[in-house]
């Protein structure tokens, strides 16, 4: 006779089940350190050899950085050459770098010199990082803006190929605007099926919370370690700060699936627990 199956009926059984969860224990794992997982960073270029110097200076060799530039005159992507546009890219890098050091990344820059990008271009990069590069997680710590968005196809095409990457198993990480309610950014607004990423302080980069507000979801350490405005808390810095924590988890078991990844970051900021950055002075916010 088949014993019967357990009834999950009380609140007593999901927190013993909590209990039970020990996200440091997969965290602080010696095998969490990113090795294996292919992440695209959609931005403004990397520069390579600053930040082959920089983990060199602490004795560490990291994946050699691959890429490509996306320009809105250019159809088909140009050679990268190891350069950035601008420096907020690199920053982004080295955070992720910083948490998950074997990691191997994909430089996608999508600015140029004009200092923008353009909606198009943004779906370039992330068709290419898919396609070509095969990556398991995106971090997109930038915005497009709501007005680019006015046109009905235009924010179609976004959502399409952020609901592709999804379907394909892809991780996309996108940051929300700094200046959230008064307007929006996407394709962060979009919700699922991204993980939307706010901005607070932590005392450990490798804590998060689930704090659902305005269609964001998460928050994670919003202040980088190299670079102009680093230290400036943004969430152009606490997206690569939880897309790092994922190639962490990644690592572990490459296999999972982006609605498996995001339910365990939910039980994952809940098992951290203490308080929530909003009730520490932190104002929420977005990039």
């Amino acid at each position: 006779m088949k014993r019967p199956l357990p009834m999950f009926d009380s609140p007593e059984t999901f927190d013993d089940l909590l209990a039970r969860f020990d996200p440091k224990r997969w965290l602080q794992d010696p095998r969490a350190t990113g090795a294996g997982i292919r992440v695209a960073v959609i931005d403004s270029g990397i520069e390579r050899s600053v930040l082959e110097d920089r983990f060199a200076q602490r004795g560490e060799v990291i994946q050699r950085i691959e890429g490509a530039v996306f320009r809105a005159n250019s159809p088909a992507p140009l050679p990268y050459d190891g350069h950035q546009s601008s420096p907020h890219g690199t920053t982004v890098a080295d955070i992720i770098l910083s948490l998950a050091p074997k990691a191997t990344l994909f430089s996608a820059d999508v600015f140029g010199p004009q200092g923008s990008c353009e909606v198009e271009t943004v779906i370039a990069g992330l068709r290419h990082a898919m396609d070509v590069w095969n990556v398991k997680v995106v971090n997109l710590s930038l915005g497009v803006p709501e007005h680019k968005l006015q046109l009905l196809p235009k924010r179609n095409q976004l959502l399409r190929a952020i609901e592709e990457a999804y379907y394909r198993d892809v991780l996309v990480f996108a940051a929300a605007h700094n200046d959230h309610p008064v307007t929006k950014s996407y394709p962060a607004a979009f919700g699922p099926p991204l993980i939307s990423v706010d901005k607070a302080l932590f005392d450990d980069p490798l804590q998060f919370a689930y704090a659902l507000r305005d269609q964001v979801e998460f928050q994670a350490h919003s202040r980088g370690y190299f670079g102009p405005f680093s230290r400036e808390p943004a969430t152009s810095w606490a997206t690569p700060h939880l897309a790092g924590i994922a190639a962490r988890l990644l690592s572990l078991r490459p296999t999972l699936k982006p609605f498996e990844v995001k339910a365990i970051l939910y039980w994952m900021g809940l098992a951290i627990g203490g308080v929530l950055p909003d009730q520490r002075g932190v104002e929420s916010g977005g990039d």
